[in-house]
């Protein structure tokens, strides 16, 4: 591998020129067609064959009024207020007439005439039914609807907006990521000492994620997904983009610090060693979110393949035009201060403060290991309560519409108002006469069911072969009390079948707890795919088993840790200031599946760059403690800086006002860094001062069917670099000294030996 992208990268560095133009082509070409034939995003997470499911599809079949998107307008009179007084009563019933002629709407209800008005009068609501589906009502819609309100509130009533035609749109690019972008610069600042330097992983993964978030939203006109789905390709595009681009970069550059080293011959080189770790660890990535698929969940899957592409365009860019750039660049990118004699340079430790930690964690390794295990199961710990969940109203920020809405409604008509069940009754296969008798049963029945506030009357389609029967829990939809609820009221079904009729208990609270429980089902095998492909991959890699081994219970750890933090902080509520978090509820439900599957990926690129590097060392001396501190000396600096990238990057998704995106931000923020410096950058090196050469180890059938992919470049030619009389000699990489170190022969001796 290692010797193909040497000559591929000496490929992008002299046609510089042609490669930069046809990315810039393929930026503008998709970017038009993103732009200008972008579909529409949905906010909606069905699941087909879930129950929830398959009763709103029954009702688009047989009731179609009835699944169409409602928005639930709340009216509030003042504290000292009724909305019963003639001057409220007149101005909510002429908002309601304007509200009736909103394109879309077929029907709104009356708050006086159908009693939904709260026991003290102050607080009501109108239904206002549209002709489309939630997904599919308009802005235009939705904004006319508001607009019919003002009568409401130049009356002095509060008009606030819920209902399931009222989700609020995903957006990003907000203060707080660009400022994950700025702290991401300042990061590449500090680690490459140069703007100029810094500026280029910036550049170059803006184009890649450009041409993959524009990609997705053409792709959107064809097929439909998520508006989540962009925004995680937004997001690990970035962070991919940038650390990938870092990784050949900060090679380039260590490289360049020798005055008498070629720069196109540079390149070459760190396309051919960092750029082998880009693409295998690019790989991981890629499989793990492609793996996503393994749920059966659509809008996962089409998640996880968004997401996969972007990383995908981030390899492709990171041996293609990273190199180019370079080549544009030229000597301009060369270390400045280390521009000295080599006499002098020399002298230097390159990478101290890795070796003095490499150091510290290598002395006591078996402590460093115990301490690190217990801390990180010690964060783990709260994860045993996990409760997955979609986000409630309860979860939007406290100044929203939906927010307001959700707490007017529990304070009016208590909290399981915002959780509505809906019981559809499909009495087809009920004789006509005995319909009516049978949901009248059914309604009592569901009536009398412990947790249940209220059973609204039925309401049937006009051939009375689908009835619809609304039931209030006494808990609100994130409580695990209506959860149960729910699984008691779906006892029920048997009873409904023995007459002939089909019970399906929907709305969208029940939506949320079914998939949760899909989501639930999947997740022994999707992390039984992910840490076999780990050992996999890693065996291939290093050509070693305990090293893949070490590398999959850590990122098991790092797994656990952020899932722990996680429910610690979203689902317990702890720190709901500081992070702007409303209210505490489950955890989002795919975001475990999604964690796993990029937490994977990124912690496989940490283990490849840093571990590659210890191999590196450990191939030309054969001395297993030195390569462990050589490992961190080197790669040490460069990892920690690609962690803190991608923390900046994720950690500014945090503050965004989107509840999922929130807690996959803060999930993932958390995840790469506890799995950056606590597992990759303590718990590895101390693990491999353990095993000594064992890590090293293949049994022999093992060795001789895994395939020799090179990652580290043993295998790349001796570079020519002139002497000072201008003679050529070979350049060892600094793995000798060029003066007084072995010679070719011994050399090939002593790996071969070490093989």
């Amino acid at each position: 591998m290692a010797s193909r992208l040497y000559t591929w990268g000496q490929w992008a560095v002299r046609r510089r020129g042609r490669v930069i133009a046809v990315w810039l082509l393929l930026l503008a070409v998709v970017g038009g067609l993103g732009v200008t034939l972008h579909g529409k995003v949905s906010n909606e997470f069905s699941v087909p064959g879930i129950e929830s499911q398959k009763a709103q599809d029954l009702l688009e079949e047989k009731f179609p009024t009835a699944a169409g998107g409602v928005a639930r307008v709340v009216f509030a009179a003042p504290e000292d207020g009724k909305l019963t007084e003639p001057k409220a009563e007149s101005a909510v019933a002429a908002s309601l007439k304007k509200a009736a002629d909103v394109p879309g709407v077929v029907n709104v209800s009356d708050p006086a005439g159908s009693g939904t008005v709260s026991e003290n009068r102050r607080i009501g609501y109108a239904d206002v039914l549209f002709r489309q589906s939630a997904d599919e009502v308009p802005e235009t819609s939705k904004d006319a609807l508001s607009e019919a309100m003002a009568q409401a509130r130049d009356a002095g009533l509060e008009v606030e907006f819920g209902g399931s035609a009222m989700q609020p749109k995903t957006e990003v690019g907000g203060p707080a990521e660009i400022v994950g972008v700025m702290i991401a610069f300042a990061v590449l600042a500090l680690a490459l000492g140069s703007l100029v330097a810094a500026g280029l992983p910036l550049l170059t993964a803006v184009v890649g994620v450009a041409i993959g978030v524009l990609g997705v939203q053409f792709v959107s006109s064809f097929v439909e997904m998520t508006s989540t789905a962009t925004v995680l390709a937004l997001m690990i595009g970035l962070a991919v983009g940038i650390d990938y681009a870092l990784f050949i970069l900060s090679r380039h550059r260590e490289q360049l610090a020798d005055p008498d080293t070629d720069v196109e011959d540079s390149i070459a080189r760190a396309v051919a060693t960092a750029g082998s770790a880009v693409v295998f660890a690019g790989a991981t990535v890629i499989i793990a979110l492609a793996a996503l698929a393994v749920t059966g969940i659509p809008f996962l899957t089409i998640m996880g393949l968004a997401a996969a592409v972007t990383v995908l365009l981030a390899v492709l860019i990171a041996i293609t035009l990273v190199p180019a750039v370079l080549g544009l660049f030229g000597e301009r990118l060369r270390p400045r201060a280390r521009r000295t004699e080599r006499t002098e340079r020399t002298k230097r430790t390159p990478g101290s403060w890795g070796l003095a930690w490499a150091r510290v964690v290598t002395r006591k390794p078996l402590i460093v290991l115990l301490v690190g295990v217990i801390g990180m199961l010690a964060l783990a710990l709260p994860a045993r309560d996990l409760r997955l969940g979609l986000p409630s109203y309860a979860s939007q920020p406290a100044d929203s519409t939906q927010h307001k809405s959700y707490d007017l409604l529990s304070e009016g008509f208590g909290p399981g108002f915002n959780a509505t069940l809906t019981a559809v009754v499909d009495t087809g296969g009920i004789p006509a006469a005995e319909r009516t008798a049978t949901v009248a049963d059914l309604r009592t029945t569901l009536a009398r069911e412990p947790g249940v506030a209220a059973v609204a009357s039925p309401v049937t389609n006009p051939d009375s072969t689908l009835a619809v029967v609304a039931v209030v829990p006494r808990t609100g939809p994130d409580a695990q009390a209506t959860t149960d609820l729910v699984h008691r009221l779906r006892d029920n079904a048997p009873g409904i079948a023995q007459a002939g009729g089909t019970l399906y208990i929907a709305g969208a609270t029940a939506a949320a707890i079914d998939v949760a429980g899909k989501l639930s089902d999947a997740l022994p095998l999707f992390i039984a795919i992910i840490v076999i492909l780990a050992l996999i991959l890693l065996t291939v890699a290093f050509r070693s088993l305990l090293v893949p081994v070490k590398a999959a219970l850590g990122f098991l750890l790092s797994v656990a840790a952020a899932l722990g933090a996680t429910v610690w902080v979203f689902q317990n509520g702890h720190l709901n200031g500081v992070l702007d978090i409303p209210s505490a509820g489950p955890v989002t439900s795919f975001l475990p599946v999604l964690l796993i599957g990029v937490l994977f990926g990124l912690a496989m690129d940490y283990e490849v760059f840093l571990v590659s590097r210890m191999r590196e060392h450990y191939e030309h001396t054969g001395s297993a403690s030195e390569a462990i501190t050589h490992g961190l000396a080197r790669s040490g600096r460069v990892v920690s800086a690609a962690a803190l990238i991608m923390v900046a990057v994720f950690g500014g998704f945090v503050f965004n006002h989107d509840p999922i995106i929130k807690s996959i931000g803060f999930a993932l923020a958390f995840g790469v860094f506890i799995d950056a410096f606590v597992v990759r950058m303590t718990l590895v090196p101390a693990a491999m001062a353990l095993l000594g050469r064992r890590a090293w180890g293949l049994p022999g059938w093992l060795d001789r069917i895994t395939p020799d992919v090179d990652i580290e470049g043993a295998k790349l030619p001796q570079r020519a670099t002139p002497t000072r009389d201008g003679e050529a000699h070979q350049d060892r990489e600094g793995h000798e000294d060029r003066e007084g170190g072995a010679d070719g022969e011994h050399r090939e001796e002593r790996e071969a030996a070490v093989r």
